[in-house]
């Protein structure tokens, strides 16, 4: 019998409070949380689909109560722990090397102290990612990063962040956001990086449509589930066939926005999706896994990384200091 192709699937735990400080709005210094519904309802829904996945967990949510009881119920139901920074500030790529360990560095204790294992992952808020920033993490045993989004649509997704944003104060990093039209040249397989020390850290790419470079993200496909399910599931199975034929391995990303309706986020209007009640948002997450699982062994990204020979992936020898 012929060993079916991997598929990898994880989830950003962007909190309440997160999307509200990208956004601008000052009441996220209250660190606002939806995790308490966020989180059982996303466990609930992958049980439901046998799947373990990886989770990636902000640092200054995993300090406070409902975050450390979140990772430590993510964690005992099978699911790797990764980390996803400690102030989930998308600009990562300003940050001094000093303050990247920091970020790190506390994240970790964090993850560790809620009772988790010591992270094995890393993925940039915003998909920030640089030279430094790769080197700190191979300096520090990371298996893999997880940060890239090789798309064109990243000055799409700014434009209209900043549209309903409110009026900024000074440089607040926002014309920074997602990257720009180069994106579209990052491969989307995984592959890895070489460093100047010649460690190697994997790279392994949330995956857009191959060809067109579109995102298949969750609340990608959410957005055009509002627009027509019928669009949404020829779009999605599109990718998917795609993939196979040219023989990428999918890694599809998840928030809990994808399962939560306006109501449990409050102030989340600008969000794209959230005018849609959680359950029918959790209804269509439960057929995008099925069909994920309809052509792939689906597994976390951690678990992606060791079942696949290293030596496969192609190596990047050029590290340069941009994002």
């Amino acid at each position: 019998m012929t060993a079916r192709p991997l598929a990898s699937v994880s989830v950003d735990l962007d909190n309440l409070w997160a999307y509200l400080k990208t956004h601008g709005d000052p009441g996220w210094q209250r660190y606002p949380s939806f995790l308490s519904s966020a989180v059982p309802r996303l466990l609930e829904i992958l049980g439901e689909h046998c799947l373990t996945t990886t989770v990636f967990a902000v640092g200054a949510d995993v300090v406070r109560e409902d975050g450390a009881k979140a990772v430590n119920e993510i964690s005992a139901a099978g699911h790797e722990i990764g980390n996803h920074s400690f102030g989930h500030e998308p600009w990562l790529h300003r940050y001094s090397r000093a303050r990247l360990e920091d970020e790190l560095s506390r994240t970790e204790e964090a993850i560790c102290t809620a009772g988790a294992p010591l992270p094995a992952g890393f993925r940039g808020p915003g998909f920030s990612v640089t030279r430094e920033l790769v080197e700190v993490l191979a300096e520090r045993g990371y298996a893999y990063d997880a940060s890239t989004l090789p798309t064109w649509i990243g000055p799409l997704a700014r434009a209209y962040h900043n549209r309903t944003a409110p009026p900024r104060t000074g440089d607040d990093g926002r014309d920074e956001l997602f990257g720009g039209f180069s994106r579209v040249l990052a491969p989307v397989h995984a592959y890895r990086w070489r460093t100047a020390d010649g460690s190697a850290l994997v790279e392994l790419p949330v995956t857009t449509m191959p060809l067109f470079r579109t995102p298949i993200h969750g609340s990608y496909l959410l957005q055009l589930h509002e627009i027509s399910p019928r669009l949404a599931r020829g779009y999605f199975k599109t990718a998917l066939r795609l993939c196979r034929v040219r023989g990428v391995s999918p890694s599809l990303l998840l928030h809990p926005t994808d399962v939560l309706g306006g109501i449990e986020a409050p102030g989340m209007e600008f969000f794209p999706g959230m005018a849609a009640p959680g359950s029918r948002k959790t209804a269509w997450l439960g057929w995008v896994l099925a069909a994920l699982r309809e052509h792939f062994d689906v597994v976390g990204t951690g678990e992606y990384v060791r079942r696949t020979d290293p030596r496969r992936e192609r190596a990047v020898t050029r590290l340069d200091g941009g994002r």
